[in-house]
């Protein structure tokens, strides 16, 4: 079972670290998520800062750029057409989750009443 976790990015150098390090520590472990970062033009270093997570962790990082401001509902958009993922999961850039947020969110999902 793989979770897409798709997180829109503008401008966002300065909290962007604090929120993919919240996503890369979660209890259900790197190799069940893939995470896309959609850059929506950023001008400032956000995306800078996106490819060295890539460069980091190659096989669970997707940077998509987008050649558009689009703003937040096209970059969601935009993750969910690259998303391979049996279960989505949007964060926003300037946020962070606890380390149980996806297995949390799996178990509740994954029972019969919903």
């Amino acid at each position: 079972m793989k979770i897409s976790v798709i997180i829109p990015c503008y401008n966002v150098e300065k909290w962007i670290d604090r929120c993919l390090e919240s996503v890369i520590c979660q209890t259900i472990g790197l190799d069940k998520m893939e995470i896309l970062c959609i850059d929506d033009c950023s001008s400032d270093s956000t995306l800078l800062k996106l490819k060295a997570w890539e460069e980091r962790y190659p096989e669970h990082f997707i940077i998509i750029e987008s050649s558009e401001n689009g703003r937040q509902g096209t970059a969601r958009n935009i993750g969910l057409s690259y998303a391979t993922g049996e279960w989505i999961s949007f964060i926003d850039s300037d946020d962070w989750v606890e380390k149980d947020y996806l297995e949390q969110m799996l178990t509740i999902g994954q029972q019969d009443e919903y």
